[in-house]
């Protein structure tokens, strides 16, 4: 069983983080004067803070776990839940939709929903989007615990109830503010954490060169060190188990865009930030250190896979989730250690901070204002958040067993995305473009497309209609597409028949309808050649470009 020698050093170094996270709770709670402080920060956060919080809020569980347990499980391949999965949706999001999202002054994506839609719409993004939150903030509480137990030794429970008092706190007292100005600083703690990491077990391995060796002698083998060989249809050879439909529509074009563009734990940070032009600049800013982010998660897993005798067995100290606790164990001295272990513990209170703090603005906003209790002042909305924020960590906590079931995380996630976001990015691509979409078409195929999702995912698991021997994953992939393409079917087959809004109620809200009042809180500098979000946009995809041929 893993267990760390852990110092005095070491627990001093994570005893000042939890200090200084409890100090910046306390800080930003004298800030909130309103439910706006509270929820969105009072849309007062420049581009660069709300940027950094865009990729830490990402940078949980799902990323340094479950990337790592990718790379060594699947091999180079993982690379393309980045360069296919996350970057052009990213840039997608802040060049097309954050106009929609801003322009319109929605305080959440499903308040979107009404306005483009109804209220049954409406009520029902809310509820499935609260579900979602607590299971992917229970994933993280999830990691942290099987990371303190591991490697330190406490229970299971303890490191659980630990972590979740933490971020209860600073959420509960300074609200999104409290939670974006941690994620920047937890974004330079992972990596300071996992970049040493890197750099030390590469060396031990020989290098570059010296793992592509260990690489292709493994189980992987050769079709482990590329990203798109082996990938032709009805003949793949990948590690992945996928031909390139469903990596470039499943994985790239259902899941990538349903994710990065209507997930609220990442739009929130945008609708944060203090004008358009910042909103638009967050994820774009965020996605130059996204692709990079391999170096620190995939590598290590691939080093970990031919380092770690036994990995990717059956017992909890083997499974492909623990690739990095591995290494942290064999390679890290005293001091470095508690780094490491301070990075780990940031990355997961990303997670959870990020999916509670989107869980309090919905149900509040969407779910308690909207149909509950109206009508009531600011203070009263205030007091309900901080409640919601309480029963948001406590339902976390319970759903953190769920994920203990699964020997990578990742393939669990990818499940719930497959559920409850294909369907939705179906539905927003379709009414943003299309002025025809009506009101019941996207409430009938939000919900054909969610039960559709969960209808494959259960007949996949029993193999009724699909097998997957290789690779669990790719059930995910083309869960997603049959999602999307039954939500596609239903939305376009009810709004033939039903009858769609007037153009003056899709002022701003559809493509080729946007509002023509001009931005609030403008700032001169925004007219800057470097500020242009067509200019970073371009840049990230010319880099993902010349990756992808790197690593063909």
């Amino acid at each position: 069983m893993l267990k760390l020698d852990v110092s005095a050093l070491d627990y001093a170094i994570v005893a000042i983080y939890f200090v200084v996270v409890l100090g910046i709770g306390f800080v930003a709670r004298l800030t909130i004067k309103t439910d706006l402080d509270f929820f969105l920060s009072g849309r007062s956060l420049p581009a660069w803070v709300t940027g950094l919080a865009f990729i830490a809020a990402n940078l949980g569980a799902l990323e340094i776990l479950g990337q790592a347990a990718n790379g060594a499980q699947y091999g180079v391949a993982a690379v393309h839940y980045y360069w296919i999965g996350a970057v052009p949706a990213m840039v997608f999001l802040g060049i097309v939709m954050m106009p929609f999202y801003y322009g319109a002054k929605v305080r959440s994506v499903p308040e979107y929903l009404r306005l483009r839609f109804n209220e049954p719409t409406h009520a029902f993004n809310a509820a499935t989007f609260a579900v979602a939150t607590v299971l992917i903030s229970g994933v993280n509480l999830f990691a942290l615990a099987l990371i303190l137990h591991l490697m330190l030794g406490w229970s299971t429970s303890v490191a659980i109830l630990a972590a979740a008092a933490i971020v209860l706190v600073y959420i509960t007292l300074g609200g999104l503010t409290s939670a974006i100005y941690n994620e920047v600083l937890q974004f330079f703690i992972i990596i300071a954490g996992l970049l040493p990491l890197m750099l030390v077990a590469l060396h031990s391995v020989g290098g570059v060169h010296g793992l592509e060796d260990k690489v292709r002698a493994s189980r992987l083998g050769e079709g482990g060190l590329h990203a798109w060989k082996g990938l032709a249809i009805h003949h793949h050879t990948n590690p992945l188990g996928s031909d390139w439909i469903g990596v470039v529509f499943g994985l790239g074009f259902v899941l990538g865009f349903g994710y990065w563009t209507t997930n609220f734990a990442e739009v929130q940070r945008a609708l944060s930030a203090n004008n358009l032009s910042a909103a638009r600049r967050t994820p774009l800013i965020g996605a130059y250190p996204k692709i990079f982010i391999p170096a620190v998660t995939i590598i290590p897993g691939l080093i970990a896979l031919v380092t770690v005798k036994g990995l990717g067995g059956t017992t909890t100290d083997l499974q492909y989730n623990t690739a990095i606790p591995h290494l942290i164990a064999n390679l890290l001295p005293e001091g470095m250690l508690g780094i490491a272990i301070t990075g780990l513990i940031a990355a997961f209170m990303a997670g959870v901070a990020a999916n509670v703090t989107a869980f309090n603005t919905v149900v509040t906003y969407d779910i308690v204002q909207a149909y509950v209790v109206r009508d009531r002042d600011a203070a009263y909305y205030l007091r309900v958040g901080r409640l919601v924020t309480i029963a948001g960590i406590l339902i976390s906590v319970l759903t953190a067993f769920i994920a203990k079931g699964y020997s990578n995380i990742m393939n669990y996630i990818q499940t719930l995305f497959s559920i409850f976001n294909a369907p939705l990015f179906a539905v927003f691509i379709i009414a943003m473009f299309w002025r025809r979409a009506t009101a019941w078409g996207g409430f009938f195929s939000l919900v054909a497309g969610t039960a559709a999702a969960y209808a494959v995912n259960r007949l996949a698991a029993y193999h009724t209609i699909f097998h997957f021997p290789v690779a669990s994953v790719t059930a995910s992939f083309w869960q997603a597409i049959m999602a999307f393409l039954t939500c596609a079917v239903v939305l376009v087959g009810v709004s033939l028949v039903t009858k769609p809004k007037s153009a003056e109620q899709l002022q701003g809200l559809v493509w080729g309808l946007t509002s023509t009042a001009e931005e609030e809180h403008p700032d001169r500098r925004d007219k800057l050649w470097w500020r242009s979000p067509y200019l970073l946009g371009a840049g990230a995809i010319i880099l993902i470009v010349i990756l992808n041929i790197i690593f063909i």
